[in-house]
């Protein structure tokens, strides 16, 4: 059974009321092996045969995916290639004389997922709730803004971007407050965040530190 509590959101609606939504206490994670053991009861396959063809379908999905192609899996969804900005490379602007990105500036920045919707009601239906007993809590109270900002830049120190799904992940923040407050980290240069992308392929990098290196060549040519 899933358990799930009420988190107050930080924007209030039209009436100025602060409202109260539902979200899922995650009990876990399963990996491959555990699927692969319950795909293969009751066939004539052992479950390392199974992780074998789950690993094998991940690799040829990566290749293809790699290739430019979107991949559906009928019953589950549709995977979707979606490109970013290398770590540490400025954003292309547009003008004749503004910096242009080649190919080698960019890779491959996420897999997009859109599930199918029999597999969002087929989910919905092996769903069994009961609510918490922990009581609401204000997603804005679980750091301080300084600690938010501290975990983004540790999440950047590990990956080459950060969405915004992963920043309100990161802070327990909801989407929306997520989404305003790395905006606001991304006009603050000392912040270190700075966006990459534009529109459903906006990501927020590390910001290149190139002005400080600058600085410092120009003060030791003076020397």
């Amino acid at each position: 059974m899933a358990q799930y509590e009420m988190q107050e959101m930080n924007l209030p609606n039209e009436e100025g009321k602060r409202i109260l939504y539902p979200r899922l206490i995650l009990t876990g994670q399963k990996d491959t092996n555990f699927l692969a053991k319950l795909l293969a009861r009751g066939t004539t396959f052992n479950a390392g045969e199974v992780s074998g063809l789950l690993q094998g379908l991940a690799d040829e999905m990566a290749l293809l995916l790699g290739q430019g192609y979107s991949i559906k899996l009928n019953g589950i969804g549709t995977f979707t290639p979606s490109l970013a900005l290398r770590k540490d490379k400025e954003r292309e602007e547009a003008g004749e004389d503004a910096t242009r990105r080649n190919a080698r500036s960019i890779e491959i920045g996420g897999i997009k997922f859109r599930p199918e919707k029999e597999f969002v009601r087929s989910t919905n239906r092996g769903c069994t709730l009961e609510r918490s007993q922990q009581k609401f809590r204000r997603s804005s109270k679980k750091y301080t803004p300084q600690q938010r900002l501290k975990r983004a830049l540790q999440y950047l120190d590990k990956y080459p971007y950060m969405t915004i799904a992963d920043y309100a992940a990161l802070t327990g923040l909801c989407h929306t407050t997520a989404s305003l407050e790395l905006k606001s980290w991304r006009q603050q240069p000392d912040s270190e965040i700075t966006v990459s992308g534009c529109g459903t392929h906006r990501v927020y990098i590390r910001r290149a530190k190139r002005e400080e290196e600058t600085g410092n060549s120009q003060a030791t040519s003076q020397e």
